[in-house]
């Protein structure tokens, strides 16, 4: 079956760039210039993951984001931005966005992110089908992750997590120890590797510090290895 992405991007020439690329994956596009239009095209229905523009006329890519993730369904949000800065970056994962690219970017960066986040669909999908045993709560020294109802608790208080801080939360629990490059997550948790985006882990390590740790700046829970990358205490 055929997949349809909704490009909502004013800048022709990106917009135009990224349909012919998408095409090339063997997906349709629908392309919108405008944030209300591409939300009303969204409401539709039949989209299978919106590539995003976060500074849009009318509706900039935040508010548009946050209106997709009030919907019913999960439908995966790649946000393209102009903007590099930190706060830009968090903002989009705060509303919902599942990953980001920062302009100008690759040909090879956007395929790679697109053809992640349709594996990452595909096996959630898979996942759903297949009746099993219920994965079972990790609880480690006052943090508690419940991947049934994803939901994370650090000493009895419950912490709100973005779905890609969730996983890799999870990840790193259930390998308490052991060390992790960035490359080793982007390929594990994000599923794709690319020289360069690094900081993404960086991003969101920080972040998921912010939520669980009691000083960000002394974590106890996921440390840094400095040199190779990332573990979870023993």
């Amino acid at each position: 079956m055929t997949r349809t992405v909704l490009v909502i991007e004013d800048n022709p020439g990106i917009a135009q760039l990224v349909r012919m690329h998408v095409e090339d994956l063997g997906c349709d596009t629908v392309v919108e210039n405008r944030g209300d239009t591409g939300l009303a095209r969204y409401r539709q229905g039949g989209i299978d993951l919106v590539v995003l523009d976060l500074m849009l006329p009318v509706l900039d890519g935040l508010a548009v984001c946050r209106e997709i993730r009030s919907q019913p369904g999960y439908v995966p949000v790649l946000m393209l931005t102009a903007k590099s800065t930190e706060l830009d970056r968090v903002l989009g994962l705060e509303m919902g966005a599942d990953d980001y690219l920062t302009k100008p970017f690759s040909v090879a960066e956007l395929a790679a992110r697109i053809k992640a986040l349709f594996r990452r669909v595909d096996a959630m999908a898979a996942t759903a089908s297949v009746p099993k045993a219920l994965p079972a709560v990790i609880d480690r020294d006052g943090l508690r992750i419940d991947p049934t109802r994803h939901r994370v608790q650090v000493r009895g208080v419950e912490v709100e997590l973005t779905a890609r801080e969730f996983d890799l939360l999870r990840h790193f629990a259930s390998h308490p120890g052991q060390v992790f490059s960035r490359m080793q997550l982007l390929d594990t948790v994000w599923g794709y590797e690319h020289e360069g985006y690094e900081h993404t882990v960086n991003t969101h390590i920080n972040r998921l510090r912010g939520k669980i740790e009691r000083n960000p700046a002394t974590p106890e829970f996921i440390q840094t290895v400095w040199g190779v990358g990332y573990r979870f205490r023993e």
